[in-house]
């Protein structure tokens, strides 16, 4: 009892998983229960027993099993969820149950797998079942089958596939098992059942018993199509109707659906391909060519038995076909041509449709050996040609069977007729097109006059197969000539042939008497006729039924009613019509019918008189129409000889037509006879008037078209005049709606080519009158005319032009109805006239927009672009009207409008204006994907390309209306540009536009805002059209909305936007009244006189409805904004209720403590998804959904994830109104709004997109104010998808994009969104690509190197990569984010941009030579403006706000920016940057001691600044603020010595040489060098490129400018100051091009080459003397490495670089003191990290690695054990062997002198120390961690801890922190980082002062320490220039030393201390000293500053 009662407390989903099978009794009964209590399926109660159910089918216990299977049953049934479990639960079925003993269980397994197909599950049910197919217990295989039995029967065939069943069939009948057999055999019967004989093929191969005991089984069933009994929950509400039709006793639903079933299943797909071509015999293509007729027959054979497989496998049957073929056509034995054919059949059977493409060989072939009279021959050849038939088109074919009609042997034309015959059965209608039918009726016509009568014969039987399929209406015009016998014979046979297709409608059409179908109706054209059931097909049948009626007296009198049933069932009043036309006749009619054939006229005639009298007796609704005209008609109808008669009948005709229901059946009777008098003298005006009577009756479109063709099918000129006649007249009467003109223009065109005058003249009548509707587009069809013709068309244009269509005098009930609703509707003055153009004949001109075509257009070559243009334009031009499909072809074009040849985008803009007429209305659907982009060329600034898109813009205004453009918000967009030209042009043609319009979409008012700020725009042009335009946009929104508006506008816009809204408001015209629509263009069918006074008031009481509405809005607004504002911003929904207000009026947001962590915790533990995409699944949106149900409002949430984007917007604009009000609430949530808001990047609806990227700017403004920070999941999970949208093709969403990644840098750090945006730089999208790296450029450029990751090198090195792009804008956005980084770093950028191309570096160096023209100016602003955006501080508001001193500032301000400023922001510019912002802040705070500091160090400098005279400072273009007009001059002149034309460069050089020529203007060049000497090396690579290889160019030009360009290089570096100023990247150019040149061996071929040569020798000697020895030592270094690693580059060229290397290993002695060598050695250490001993030793000559040593040996004996001191620059000096190479050779020279200087000495007492120190490691670490400790010496202590560290790298300190607190432990880890960034920054930026080996102090902490000793080196220039005495500070300071700041690396600042102790060794020792000194002092005092602050 004790386990008893453990279970029972349980819940019921544990006891159903307990062991004990009673408990799992109890709870299988227990939820049983449940289950049946829950109502709801979506219960979350079933989702608990999700697990279980499995447990609950496959229970080891029977009985257990049984309950079980029973809950399971009542839970697949009921719940929603119950899908999920189909595969396990099915699975368990089969194996588990199906095998049980007990029935019931397989009962209940049976019925749970048919609740899951029931439950949509079918398929995975149907697999599992098929599945258990395979086990091995045959229980489960008598389940299983007899499970998908039951299965099919009752859900049908549609839900159970049949296809897996049937092949696992034979298999089943193959068991061993007679209960499996059985049970096939079962299944079998009800397969059969559904799909009939489709299922024979498949079991052809069981047993033949088995099959005979199927074929009695399959014979027993019912014939009548099986209906489902059961169906899918989805189908539910079918099956209630399919049991109320039941009971009704109908069923044309089950009807239909047999239709569609029946055919489903094709025995063919049924069937396993077999693969015959393997298996045709290996000799059989030698066989089938054997001379015997024995082995040719074997070889057939062989093929013959394999083709009887009824599918066969694709493959390639091309010879075997040709083998074939030339059986048929050649062999001699026709027994082997009958074997072949049979083959043939087999084949196309076999293949079906894949036999197509043989097809067209065979076809011929076949036809032409139809010669042959052997019947078993031609039995064969028949089978043969009717199997090909059936797997190609008879279009395909055509042109081989037309060609074989014109055979000369009569039974190849009986043959070919009848399988034409055979042929047309399979067709339809639409498969046998007119275009097809002509040739062949064309053809068999002739057939049908030959002479052989079976060629006859079978020409009928093909006409009148023709006839059955098409109607009479398609077959007639190719009839015209065919004279009444053949045509009752085509007839005859026509209605004995019986379709394949459709034999449906033929049944229909033999019973058309009492069956009409609505869709043959419709298609004859009466659709709205009341006389329904007689259409233009069965015209025979009637025919031939009237005479008997009439002939055979009193018993035929019930003839007529049989037509009268078939009125009861389709029309509504034809029983009267009908039975009044049995009694009426006999009174008068009869008797007249008998007189209408008597021989005298008299007779007839008076016999016609009674007749009239009759007719006009009749009432209206009585009168048998039909009958009436049939009796006319009779013999001799309209032979009739005597005119009187004749004209008595014709008025008869027009009688009945005006006073009966006269239908088109009745017009067709008499139509003929009226045309074919319509031309008679006497009679013609009765058939008009009978014609127009008719017309009125079965309306002019339908009457004309019959008419026109009748008349053109006939030869008589005389009636084709006249009927053109009354035609032009009756569209007078009638109006022109509804007229087919496609018809009229091709028979009018038929007219015009005419012979007879009379007809021409008719036909350019009727185009004249058709003008008047059409308008000038009708011209387009005629302009292949002749010249002459086209006069005279132009002509009676001309009369027409300005008249207006005269109004409909009849039929004008109907059209006066549709006119006035077209009046109602039309919101445009064109819908008219579209209606017209929607009738002309278009081409489709799809199929001509090539893939080639579009790659053209598209293609980098503008001449081939051009052709691709011409082309379209030709296609165009050459279709007249088009069709609106014209493939790729707007995508291309779209392209072509940003082309950058402007003659191709006013190209491309003409096409489009053609495009506009050509295609019409139907232009609208291109509106949104071209007309914009047309819009936007509005925007050129070229006034012709803006004009030729105005006039694009008006042809498709024209076409389309303004609605299509006014929607949505691309105008808005467009407008919003800050285009002046694409603001006015747009402005300018809205006002022309808006006034025209009755009514405008809603999405007018998006236009308003960004009209009011063209309403401020600095552009006056656009001001004007603004104002213009404020007016009409003011008629359409109203007053009210246009003020409204204004809220959004600051406060001073907003009172004058409003002022110019009083004034608009005055000049505000009303709305146009409609009859101004109607003048404004003439249109079709409607009469202005009449229909204006008609439609004015319904347009008018329209446009005044339509008034109210906004102020019903507005009325309701004000009511519901207090509640509903949070619901949506700008609509409030009609339907909102106040409760649901009340909803809404709580927080949307809100705050879970945690939640976010948690959500974060949650996914780094793989919880949930990772929030990682390329484009959402449902599973992320649904756990987002899932994540925002506990801190969203549930109302937003469903507005936030709703399927209408129309629900976005509105929650975005609630959450714009509630950012402010729940910040908390809005960070809280932050990570899911941004990932919900990445969903919205992947909707297609811009609006959202727009709105999104709105909300995001205000959400990261509002998150900088917070000061919150992104977190990392937040930032991955969102950053990615928003840099993806950068690349959007739209401006306004990329500007948006980029401004939001900006803002995000003020929440985010910019090294972290470094990567992300370099990730988008890998994109396939170019925009995207192009904006990535525009992005990078501005992040470095505000933000400093350091923002590179992972390094500047790598990042650098990916986006160089892209200079080689091919997009345009790709290669511009990446050398601008170089040439960026260039103005921060200077030349290092091209070391760490490594090798590139040399195509992409020159591109390179020219962008930077076009940037560099003064390269301060741009940067100095960004530096400026960049930290401003960052802290709001100025580097001058700073000094300003300093202290009292107040002249101090001022003065300091002063020389700030005389002494060049530039300067100055440059060292800011680094990594300096933030840290001089911030100590600038600080010293605002300690006042005492910063004036005092300024003070005791500038005081003596600035007063003499004051005495020059500004006249003589003006002579320096060195301060760029005052003297940019010297500065630009030379700029100037400097870009044209790199310009391609000669002249032009040796223009410009000539004007440098006489610069450089005199003393006092050559200073003018100091600041400009760099960018010469670049300029010069350019034209020298432009000159070896392109001028040398230029065989037209004269060679005397390309030496002088070889002359120019030596002779000022000459003139530069004889002027040392200048030489000096020279930088280290472009030095290494310039030597590379003049080797370059010395090598160039075309020079030495010229006359005077050897001394160009001699000159540039000379020049490179100067160069490598004058020049700045450490540059061009480094330059040269760089050169070599660069020449050894190149493998292009000569040996001979690495040798004169080695040359000037010895050259300068001379020079060394005399310059060793001005080299700094600190960065030689930094050169020498990466060449040897290149090229390590090993590698050099390599080399082909062993010149270069004794080079190398013979210059580091110089270096060592000319600086001692020295020179070990200057390896600070090198990072890891393990890298190059450079370390250990300099200790060998000092090792050596000790060894060999054997004498050391003091310096050595002390070099080898600090290694003894070194070895000491390792020794007592202890105590030396104890004594620095001593001075750390102490106040006074902790910045020493940790500098030798630095120290120590550096020199011991495995050195172990850990023990001395241990110990220590952890503030201590990370103080010192800080202090060690402090020290090592400043000796880093010392080491990159400012080399050492050798004079005094003190180095210079250029901390990282403090920019300001430079200050000083700069002031006063500008101070001495300064008064050196203004010639003033300057003895007291030095001799003669070098002009150089500060003026690098145009190309020059930052390292090189401090050079002019080595270059003064060069000059004077006196007194520069004292002045550097003197400097060092107060640089010490300076120093000393911002420690102290420090130090307190602390």
């Amino acid at each position: 009892m004790g386990d008893d009662s453990e279970w029972l407390k349980l819940p019921v989903d544990q006891k159903c998983e307990h062991k004990l099978w009673k408990a799992r009794l109890s709870g299988y009964e227990e939820a049983l229960k449940i289950f049946q209590k829950i109502k709801d399926e979506k219960s979350p109660e079933w989702s608990k027993f999700l697990g279980l159910i499995k447990k609950f089918v496959t229970d080891s216990n029977a009985v257990v099993q049984l309950k079980g299977l029973e809950a399971a049953l009542v839970y697949v049934e009921n719940a929603h969820v119950a899908g999920k479990t189909t595969g396990e639960v099915v699975s368990g079925v089969v194996s588990k149950v199906f095998n049980q003993p007990k029935a019931k269980a397989k009962e209940l397994g049976i019925e749970i797998c048919l609740m899951y197909i029931e439950i949509e599950k079918g398929e995975a049910v149907q697999e599992e079942l098929l599945k258990g197919l395979d086990n091995k217990n045959p229980k489960i295989i008598v389940a299983c089958v007899e499970t998908l039995r039951k299965a099919l029967s009752e859900f049908g065939s549609k839900i159970i596939l049949l296809k897996p069943v049937i092949k696992v069939l034979p298999k089943l009948f193959e068991s061993r098992e007679k209960a499996v057999r059985d049970e096939a055999k079962l299944i079998a019967v009800e397969i059969y059942r559904w799909i009939r004989d489709a299922l024979r093929p498949p079991l052809q191969n069981i047993n033949s018993v088995q099959l005979k005991e199927l074929e009695e089984e399959w014979v027993k069933l019912p014939t009548s199509a099986p209906r489902p009994t059961r169906f899918l929950r989805s189908q539910q509400e079918l099956e209630a109707k399919l049991e109320q039709q039941q009971s009704a006793g109908g069923d044309a639903e089950g009807g239909g659906d047999d239709g569609d079933e029946v055919p489903q299943i094709d025995a063919y797909e049924l069937l396993e391909a077999v693969e015959i071509l393997s298996k045709l015999p290996k000799d059989f293509y030698d066989k089938i060519e054997a001379k015997k007729w024995q082995e040719r027959k074997e070889a057939l054979e062989a093929v013959e038995v394999l083709v009887k497989n009824p599918k066969l496998e694709a493959g390639d049957y091309a010879d075997l076909v040709k083998a074939l073929k030339k059986v048929v056509g050649k062999d001699t034995n026709v027994m082997l041509v009958a074997l072949a054919a049979k083959c043939l059949t087999g084949l196309a059977v076999g293949l079906r449709k894949k036999f197509g493409q043989y097809a067209g060989h065979v076809v011929p072939t076949i036809l032409e050996k139809f010669k042959e009279k052997k019947p078993q021959v031609v039995q064969a050849l028949q089978e043969a040609i009717d199997a090909i038939f059936l797997t190609t088109t008879l279009q395909n074919i055509s042109e081989d069977v037309l060609a074989v009609m014109d055979n000369k042997n009569p039974t190849i034309k009986q043959q070919t007729s009848l399988f034409i015959a055979r042929s047309f059965r399979h067709c339809t209608a639409s498969t046998l097109p007119k275009s097809l039918l002509k040739p062949f009726c064309a053809a068999l016509l002739k057939h049908i006059n030959d002479s052989a009568p079976e060629v006859r014969d079978a020409a009928f039987e093909a006409l009148g197969t023709a006839l059955k399929v098409v109607g009479e209406k398609a077959v007639n015009p190719f009839l015209a000539d065919v004279d009444k016998l053949k045509l009752d014979k085509i007839k005859e046979c026509s209605e004995k042939v019986e379709l394949i297709h459709g034999k449906k409608a033929g049944l229909a059409a033999d019973k058309k008497e009492f069956k009409p179908l609505p869709g043959r109706t419709a298609a004859s054209g009466a659709a709205g006729d009341k006389d329904t059931k007689d259409i233009s097909a069965p015209k025979p049948g009637p025919l031939k039924k009237a005479p008997a009626a009439k002939a055979g007296g009193p018993p035929k009198k019930g003839k007529p009613a049989a037509p009268g049933g078939a009125g009861n069932t389709g029309t509504k009043n034809k029983k009267g019509l009908e039975t009044k036309e049995i009694v009426e006749p006999e009174l008068s009619i009869e008797v007249c019918e008998e007189k209408l054939r008597l021989g005298n006229w008299k007779e007839r005639l008076a016999c016609m008189e009674e007749f009239q009298k009759a007719v006009e007796l009749m009432d209206r609704t009585e009168m048998p129409c039909q009958a009436l005209v049939r009796m006319l008609a009779k013999k001799p109808g309209w032979k009739e000889t005597n005119f009187q008669v004749m004209q008595m009948k014709l008025h008869i005709v027009a009688l009945i037509a005006q006073k009966g229901n006269f239908s088109k059946t009745s017009a067709q009777i008499v139509l003929d006879g009226l045309v074919d008098k319509i031309g008679d003298v006497k009679c013609g005006n009765n058939a008009k008037e009978a014609m127009t009577a008719i017309a009125e009756a079965c309306m002019l479109p339908w009457t004309a078209e019959q008419v026109v063709s009748m008349a053109f099918s006939q030869k008589n000129p005389k009636n084709q005049s006249e009927t053109l006649n009354w035609l032009s007249n009756a569209i007078k009467e009638f109006g022109f709606s509804g007229l087919n003109v496609k018809a009229f223009i091709s028979n009018v065109k038929t007219a015009l080519a005419a012979t007879n005058p009379a007809v021409r003249t008719a036909a350019i009548t009727l185009l004249g009158v058709m003008y008047l509707y059409v308008g000038p587009s009708l011209r387009m069809f005629f302009e292949d005319e002749k010249p002459a013709l086209l006069s005279q068309i132009d002509a009676e244009f001309e009369k027409m032009q300005g008249q207006s269509p005269p109004a409909p005098t009849r039929g004008i009930s109907k059209h006066s109805t549709s006119g006035t609703d077209e009046g109602e509707d039309g919101d445009e003055p064109d819908d008219g006239s579209n209606d017209v153009v929607d009738l002309l004949p278009r081409t489709e001109i799809s199929d001509k927009i090539t893939s080639e075509l579009v790659s053209k257009i598209g293609d980098k070559n503008w001449k081939i672009r051009k052709e691709g243009l011409d082309e379209v334009a030709g296609i165009i031009n050459e279709a007249k009207f088009i069709q609106p499909n014209i493939g790729e072809l707007p995508t291309a074009l779209k392209g072509r409008l940003n082309d950058s040849n402007k003659i191709l985008v006013q190209q491309t803009l003409n096409i489009l204006q053609q495009l506009a007429v050509a295609m019409g209305p139907n232009i609208k659907q291109h509106v949104k994907n071209l007309g914009i982009p047309i819009i936007t060329v509005l925007g050129d600034s070229k006034n012709n390309v803006r004009a030729a898109a105005l006039a694009t813009v008006n042809a498709w205004a024209e076409q389309t209306g303004m609605k299509e453009w006014l929607e949505g918000e691309d105008l808005s967009e467009e407008l919003k540009k800050e285009n002046p030209f694409l603001r006015q042009e747009l402005l300018g043609w809205l006002a022309e536009k808006l006034p025209t319009l009755r009514s405008t979409p809603t999405d007018l008012i998006l236009c308003v805002p960004h009209l009011y700020s063209c309403l401020e725009d600095r552009n006056g042009d656009v001001r004007k059209k603004a104002q213009d335009a404020l007016p009409f946009f003011m008629m359409h929104l109203g007053y009210e909305k246009m003020a409204k508006a204004t809220g959004k506008l600051k406060p001073t816009s907003k009172d004058q936007v409003l002022a110019m809204l009083e004034k608009a408001k005055a000049n505000m015209p009303a709305k146009p009244a409609p009859p101004a629509k109607a003048t404004s263009k003439p249109m079709g069918g409607s009469a202005p006189a009449k229909f204006q006074l008609a439609s004015a008031p319904a347009e008018d009481s329209v446009s005044s409805s339509a008034e109210p509405k906004p102020d019903l809005k507005k009325a309701k607004a004000p009511g519901l904004s207090s509640k509903a504002k949070s619901a949506q911003g700008k609509k409030v929904p009609s339907k909102t209720s106040l409760k649901e207000d009340e909803d809404k009026s709580g927080p949307i947001f809100i705050v879970v403590p945690n939640g976010k962590e948690q959500r974060m915790k949650d996914e780094k533990g793989l919880k949930v998804l990772k929030w990682n995409f390329t484009t959402p699944r449902d599973e992320y949106i649904e756990q987002l959904k899932t994540q925002m149900s506990s801190c969203v409002a549930k109302w937003l949430q469903d507005e936030m994830f709703h399927s209408d984007f129309q629900h976005h917007n509105k929650a975005l604009a609630v959450m714009v109104d509630h950012l402010e009000s729940e910040k908390e609430g809005v960070i809280g949530c932050l990570d899911l709004i941004l990932k919900w808001l990445t969903l919205r990047f992947f909707d297609t609806n811009t609006s959202v997109l727009m709105k999104a990227l709105e909300y995001l700017k205000l959400l990261f403004t509002l998150l900088s104010e917070e000061e919150y920070h992104l977190t990392e999941s937040e930032a991955s999970s969102f950053i990615p998808y928003l840099v993806v949208k950068v690349g959007e093709p739209k401006d306004v969403i990329r500007k948006d994009v980029r401004a939001i990644l900006n803002r995000m840098c003020l929440v985010y750090p910019a090294s972290k969104m470094f990567p992300f945006i370099m990730e988008g730089t890998k994109s396939k999208n170019s925009k995207q690509r192009a904006e990535c790296l525009e992005e990078l450029g501005c992040l470095v450029e505000s933000y400093g190197m350091n923002v590179c990751q992972p390094t500047p090198g790598k990042a650098l090195k990916e986006i160089a990569v892209h200079i080689g792009d091919r997009d345009n804008a790709v290669r511009n956005a990446a050398l601008n984010t170089i040439v960026t980084v260039y103005n921060v770093h200077g030349d290092q950028v091209f070391k760490l941009i490594g090798n590139l191309s040399e195509k992409d570096m020159s591109m390179l160096e020219e962008r930077i030579k076009r940037s560099a023209k003064r390269p301060s100016a741009a940067p100095i602003k960004q530096v400026e403006e960049k930290p401003q955006r960052a802290q709001n501080i100025s580097s001058n508001a700073n000094m300003l706000r300093k202290g009292p001193a107040e002249d101090m500032s001022s003065k300091l301000n002063q020389a700030r920016s005389m002494s060049g400023h530039p300067e100055a922001a440059q060292m800011v510019r680094r990594e300096f940057q933030l840290d001089l912002d911030e100590i600038e802040n600080d010293n605002g705070t300690v006042r005492c001691e910063m004036p005092e500091l300024v003070q005791h160090k500038l005081d003596d400098i600035f007063e003499p600044v004051l005495i020059p005279e500004p006249k003589i400072r003006a002579v320096s273009p060195h301060f760029d603020d005052m003297h940019s007009n010297t500065a630009s001059t030379i700029n100037f002149i400097i870009s044209q010595v790199a310009s391609g034309d000669i002249n032009t460069s040796i223009q410009a050089l000539t004007q440098i040489d006489e610069v450089l020529r005199q003393e006092d203007k050559a200073e003018a060049m100091s600041g400009h060098i760099d960018q010469f000497l670049i300029a010069t090396f350019m034209q020298l690579r432009l000159i070896y490129n392109t001028h040398m290889a230029d065989e037209k160019l004269e060679k005397d030009e390309i030496i002088k400018l070889y002359s120019c360009i030596i002779g000022n290089m000459i003139s530069l570096f004889q002027i040392e100051s200048l030489a000096r100023e020279a930088s280290t990247g472009v030095l290494k150019d310039l030597m590379h091009g003049l080797i370059t040149l010395m090598l160039d061996s075309r020079i030495e071929d010229l006359e005077e080459g050897q001394q160009v040569i001699r000159s540039v020798n000379l020049l490179v000697v100067k160069v490598l003397e004058k020049s700045d020895q450490t540059n061009i030592l480094s330059a040269l270094l760089v050169l070599l490495q660069d020449s050894l690693l190149a493998t292009a580059s000569s040996p001979k060229f690495s040798e004169l670089v080695m040359k000037c290397l010895w050259r300068m290993v001379r020079l060394l002695p005399d310059t060793i003191n001005s080299i700094n060598l600190d960065r030689i050695l930094l050169d020498i250490h990466i060449f040897m990290k290149v090229f390590p001993k090993e590698k050099l030793k390599q080399c082909k000559s062993e010149f270069p690695i004794r080079t190398l040593k013979t210059l580091l040996h110089t270096l060592c004996k000319l600086k001692g054990p020295k020179i070990l001191d200057h390896l600070t620059m090198i990072d890891n000096k393990n890298e190059s062997e450079l370390e250990a190479h300099l200790c060998r050779m000092m090792k050596h020279s000790m060894d060999q002198t054997g004498s050391k200087s003091d310096k050595e000495t002390e070099k080898g007492a600090s290694r003894i120390d070194e070895k000491s120190s390792k020794a007592k490691v202890n105590d030396f670490l104890a004594e620095i961690f001593k001075k750390i400790g102490s106040k006074e010496n902790t910045k020493e202590g940790l500098a030798e801890l630095y120290e120590y560290k550096k020199k011991y790298s495995d050195a172990d300190i850990e023990p001395f922190l241990k110990n220590s607190s952890q503030f201590f432990q990370s103080y010192v880890e800080r202090g060690l980082r402090v020290i090592e960034m400043e000796r880093e920054g010392k080491g990159r930026i400012s080399p050492q002062m050798e004079v005094t080996c003190v180095p210079t102090p250029t901390s990282n902490t403090n920019g300001e320490e430079v200050g000083p000793s700069v002031y006063l080196e500008r101070l001495k220039i300064l008064r050196q220039r203004c010639g003033l005495d300057n003895t007291k500070q030095d001799d003669r300071p070098p002009l150089t030393s500060f003026k690098l700041s145009q190309l020059r690396e930052s390292r090189e600042q401090h050079q002019h201390s080595d270059l003064d102790s060069n000059q004077t060794h006196s007194s520069g020792t004292v002045t550097s000293s003197s400097s060092t000194a107060n640089i010490d002092d300076l120093k000393k005092r911002l420690e102290r500053i420090k130090s307190s602050r602390k």
